[in-house]
Protein backbone atom coordinates (compact mmCIF):
# COMPACT_ATOMS: atom_id res chain seq x y z
CA UNK A 1 0.00 0.00 0.00
CA UNK A 2 1.22 3.28 -0.99
CA UNK A 3 2.08 5.53 1.82
CA UNK A 4 -0.34 8.00 0.73
CA UNK A 5 -4.01 6.87 1.74
CA UNK A 6 -5.81 10.04 1.39
CA UNK A 7 -6.38 9.82 -2.08
CA UNK A 8 -5.30 6.79 -4.80
CA UNK A 9 -6.70 5.01 -7.50
CA UNK A 10 -7.24 1.15 -6.99
CA UNK A 11 -8.35 -1.24 -9.73
CA UNK A 12 -9.04 -2.64 -11.98
CA UNK A 13 -11.75 -4.09 -10.01
CA UNK A 14 -13.04 -7.69 -11.64
CA UNK A 15 -15.13 -5.54 -14.43
CA UNK A 16 -11.96 -3.67 -15.46
CA UNK A 17 -12.95 -0.16 -14.06
CA UNK A 18 -10.25 2.06 -11.88
CA UNK A 19 -11.94 3.66 -8.76
CA UNK A 20 -10.75 6.72 -7.25
CA UNK A 21 -10.66 6.21 -3.69
CA UNK A 22 -10.91 9.26 -0.84
CA UNK A 23 -10.33 9.32 2.46
CA UNK A 24 -13.45 10.94 4.76
CA UNK A 25 -12.87 10.40 8.34
CA UNK A 26 -11.67 7.87 10.87
CA UNK A 27 -13.42 7.61 14.45
CA UNK A 28 -14.22 5.33 17.57
CA UNK A 29 -16.44 2.88 16.59
CA UNK A 30 -17.82 3.01 20.01
CA UNK A 31 -19.35 6.33 19.66
CA UNK A 32 -21.23 5.75 16.75
CA UNK A 33 -21.78 2.02 16.68
CA UNK A 34 -21.45 0.71 20.25
CA UNK A 35 -17.98 -1.26 18.57
CA UNK A 36 -14.64 -1.35 20.34
CA UNK A 37 -12.74 -0.81 16.83
CA UNK A 38 -11.44 2.12 14.99
CA UNK A 39 -13.21 3.04 12.11
CA UNK A 40 -12.16 3.81 9.04
CA UNK A 41 -14.38 5.82 6.02
CA UNK A 42 -14.09 5.84 2.81
CA UNK A 43 -15.97 7.27 -0.52
CA UNK A 44 -14.88 5.19 -3.76
CA UNK A 45 -15.84 6.60 -7.32
CA UNK A 46 -15.97 5.51 -11.11
CA UNK A 47 -17.60 7.01 -14.28
CA UNK A 48 -20.88 7.85 -12.00
CA UNK A 49 -21.39 5.92 -9.30
CA UNK A 50 -20.04 6.92 -5.72
CA UNK A 51 -20.41 4.43 -2.76
CA UNK A 52 -19.23 4.99 0.78
CA UNK A 53 -16.94 2.13 2.75
CA UNK A 54 -16.15 1.39 6.06
CA UNK A 55 -13.48 -0.64 7.59
CA UNK A 56 -13.62 -1.43 10.70
CA UNK A 57 -10.46 -2.54 12.55
CA UNK A 58 -11.12 -4.08 16.29
CA UNK A 59 -9.25 -2.34 18.56
CA UNK A 60 -7.62 -5.53 20.15
CA UNK A 61 -6.70 -6.64 17.05
CA UNK A 62 -4.79 -3.13 16.13
CA UNK A 63 -3.05 -3.39 19.54
CA UNK A 64 -1.89 -7.50 18.86
CA UNK A 65 -0.62 -6.48 15.49
CA UNK A 66 0.70 -3.22 16.92
CA UNK A 67 2.98 -5.66 19.12
CA UNK A 68 3.76 -8.41 16.84
CA UNK A 69 5.04 -5.92 14.61
CA UNK A 70 7.03 -3.63 17.08
CA UNK A 71 5.13 -0.43 15.86
CA UNK A 72 3.24 1.81 17.10
CA UNK A 73 -0.71 2.45 16.74
CA UNK A 74 -1.11 5.53 15.06
CA UNK A 75 -3.71 6.94 12.69
CA UNK A 76 -1.88 6.63 9.54
CA UNK A 77 -0.70 3.30 11.05
CA UNK A 78 -4.13 2.41 10.68
CA UNK A 79 -5.61 4.02 8.15
CA UNK A 80 -3.17 2.33 5.65
CA UNK A 81 -4.20 -0.70 6.93
CA UNK A 82 -7.41 -0.16 6.39
CA UNK A 83 -6.77 1.30 2.55
CA UNK A 84 -4.94 -1.32 2.08
CA UNK A 85 -7.99 -3.81 2.40
CA UNK A 86 -9.97 -1.37 0.29
CA UNK A 87 -8.03 -1.65 -2.34
CA UNK A 88 -7.83 -5.31 -2.00
CA UNK A 89 -11.64 -5.68 -1.90
CA UNK A 90 -12.22 -3.12 -5.04
CA UNK A 91 -9.72 -5.55 -7.17
CA UNK A 92 -11.16 -9.15 -5.87
CA UNK A 93 -14.34 -7.67 -5.67
CA UNK A 94 -14.32 -9.54 -1.99
CA UNK A 95 -17.06 -7.76 0.09
CA UNK A 96 -17.18 -4.88 -2.30
CA UNK A 97 -21.46 -4.87 -1.73
CA UNK A 98 -20.98 -4.18 1.69
CA UNK A 99 -21.41 -1.11 3.18
CA UNK A 100 -19.24 -2.25 6.56
CA UNK A 101 -16.54 -4.51 6.95
CA UNK A 102 -14.95 -5.69 9.53
CA UNK A 103 -11.56 -6.77 9.86
CA UNK A 104 -10.09 -10.01 11.70
CA UNK A 105 -6.93 -10.77 13.50
CA UNK A 106 -4.91 -12.41 10.59
CA UNK A 107 -6.26 -9.95 7.71
CA UNK A 108 -5.20 -7.20 10.24
CA UNK A 109 -1.52 -8.77 10.96
CA UNK A 110 -1.05 -9.28 7.25
CA UNK A 111 -1.55 -5.45 6.68
CA UNK A 112 0.91 -4.84 9.10
CA UNK A 113 3.13 -7.00 8.31
CA UNK A 114 3.49 -4.81 4.71
CA UNK A 115 4.10 -1.89 6.49
CA UNK A 116 6.92 -2.41 8.82
CA UNK A 117 9.68 -0.72 7.89
CA UNK A 118 12.21 -2.62 5.74
CA UNK A 119 14.74 -2.51 8.50
CA UNK A 120 12.69 -4.38 11.15
CA UNK A 121 11.31 -7.05 8.96
CA UNK A 122 13.79 -9.37 9.68
CA UNK A 123 12.75 -9.38 13.41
Amino acid sequence: MSEYYRTFEAGPDPFGAIWTVEFLWSQNGISIRHADTVDVKFEISSGGIREEKIIALPHKFLLQASHATEQPVTDPWVHRIAAGHLKKMIETGEDIEKTLVTLDYDTILGYAESLRPAQAAGH
